[in-house]
């Protein structure tokens, strides 16, 4: 097909593949259990079924939320809100499950739209496949409040909060009691802990068990190459503290070999009684780039009555199954053939940059939008990647008004486009705002492109106008690193992107983003 991989390398990627797929010796898992971006993820049960969501940031549709039988094999059902509440910006962090008199509610953190400030907003729903009911902002205080948990205590719902994160004050975990309806606080907001030692404070979990209260939080940085995120805890005898924090911290932290930092869960039990935490972690190296995945653990509690992680204090790829008999299923690769009358709802896309109009007919993708003032590539509609090595592809239309093909996407000033420009082969590379052309060739028609991706942020590129004949670009060397791209707190994602004439859609007709390929 034009490219050839390095031997070791190829035999790394098939053995990461059969771990994922669960081929590992029996009663073992392989994390992350949500491979993809997925930070701060929320975690609940309802019968026998699970559902876990997650942070989304800049991306939309809003909070996607999954579902699995077992806690190791998840399947996407779809977000909590495809369109952004009236009185958000954007910056959808740390979204958290609660289920009330049988109504499932999400309290969620977002930038306000009149201040760009962080507060804590609350959808509800009675049906999680079929989207939430905004109730508006429910937190505002002080100059930031988010990460919203709740607790039951004595018939009573409670709700904490990290708030002082953004002034010069310390950061502090807040507590305000709930009313009934999971919709207003009530009275004033109550210290649970202060972060003294300014070590950072946040992402807390809240349980009572055995007399105690007990807080798992995190620590130290959440984001980005040099994170150290990890997990605390403290206890109480009362609910307001004062609480004591455990002298064996932090209780979970990155290995600093495979795994570099973790964080920001919940804990669900099972039917059984078993206590498993999901959270967010770092892979170091290669797999980076792929974002905060979510990774499974089980807790316990020791004999001096302080939780523990039963498998050790880092972060570990294998771990034991939480459910005898679950098999772990391999990623599979993901196909859009545009057949049906909408995109499939894997696809996400940059609103803090652009709006999005889609229309699928004739089996093609007809893709336009209104790009926000400063923003001088387009629309982008994008995919999570699930592992480091992958290519997307797709066959685009050639239409010399517009620029349109495929992206490495990190934000409006930090990507990868590749595609038809004015009736040629273009690839350009955008990075803090600066445009450099790195290949220019006129090609007739219309083409198929692919990029290829490897160790997570290494790209080569092809072009093809039959789908046989592969023409790789000689020009970037076939190996581009693309390790610039990520935001502060994000994974950039691969996807097909079109700007120019707002009024003439870019035409796709297919898009696919394969794991296993020759």
């Amino acid at each position: 097909m034009g490219y050839i991989f390095n031997h070791m390398k190829l035999k790394l990627k098939i053995l990461f593949l059969l771990l994922l797929g669960g081929h590992l010796a029996a009663q073992q898992l392989t994390n992350p259990v949500i491979p993809g971006d997925l930070a701060d993820p929320t975690v609940i049960r309802i019968n026998n079924t699970y559902y876990a969501c997650g942070t989304s940031s800049e991306w939309a549709p809003h909070y996607p939320i999954f579902e699995s039988m077992d806690l190791v094999n998840w399947n996407y059902i779809g977000p909590a809100f495809a369109e952004k509440p009236a009185w958000t910006k954007g910056s959808f962090w740390a979204p958290e499950l609660y289920v009330i008199n049988n109504k499932v509610y999400l309290y969620y953190t977002a930038r306000r739209a009149s201040d760009g400030v962080s507060y804590i907003g609350v959808v509800s729903t009675d049906d999680i496949r079929k989207g939430f009911e905004d109730h508006g902002c429910l937190v505002e205080f002080g100059t930031e409040a988010i990460d919203a948990f709740i607790l039951e205590d004595e018939g009573k719902l409670y709700l904490s909060f990290k708030a002082y994160g953004l002034d010069q004050r310390p950061i502090e975990l807040l507590c305000s009691e709930l009313s009934p309806d999971g919709l207003q606080l009530i009275g004033e907001p109550f210290m649970l802990l202060k972060d003294d030692e300014r070590i950072g404070l946040e992402g807390q979990y809240m349980y009572k068990r055995g007399g105690y209260y007990y807080i798992l939080y995190s620590i130290r940085g959440c984001c980005g190459a040099n994170s150290d995120y990890a997990v605390s805890v403290a206890r109480s005898k009362s609910l307001r503290g004062p609480y004591e924090k455990y002298e064996g911290n932090p209780i979970l932290q990155g290995d600093g070999n495979v795994t570099q930092s973790c964080g920001h869960g919940t804990v669900v039990e099972t039917p059984e009684g078993k206590m498993f935490y999901l959270y967010h972690t770092y892979l170091k190296g290669r797999g980076f780039y792929n974002g905060r995945q979510g990774f499974l653990k089980e807790l316990g509690m020791n004999e001096n009555n302080w939780p523990y992680f039963i498998t050790g204090n880092y972060a570990s790829i294998e771990e034991p199954m939480p459910f005898d008999s679950v098999k772990q299923k391999p990623i599979v690769d993901f196909l859009d053939i545009f057949d049906g009358d909408k995109i499939r709802p894997e696809w996400t896309w940059n609103f803090t940059f652009s709006d999005i109009k889609t229309e699928v007919k004739e089996q093609t993708l007809f893709l336009t939008g209104t790009p926000m003032p400063g923003n001088k590539y387009g629309t982008a509609l994008c995919l999570r990647s699930l592992l480091p090595d992958y290519e997307i592809a797709t066959q685009v239309k050639d239409l010399p008004e517009i620029s349109s093909g495929l992206t490495l996407y990190g934000d409006q000033d930090n990507l990868i486009f590749f595609g038809k420009e004015k009736g040629d082969v273009v690839l350009k590379q955008i990075e803090k705002g600066e445009e450099r052309i790195l290949f220019h060739n006129p090609a007739m028609g219309d083409i198929h492109l692919r990029i290829v991706v490897a160790d997570g942020c290494l790209a080569s590129f092809y072009w093809s106008s039959d789908q046989k004949n592969w023409h790789p670009l000689p020009a970037v060397n076939q190996r581009l690193n693309v390790s610039y791209l990520p935001p502060w707190d994000r994974a950039f994602r691969p996807g097909l992107i079109r700007f120019g004439n707002e009024d003439i859609p870019a035409q796709f007709m297919y898009g696919k983003l394969n794991y296993t390929f020759e």
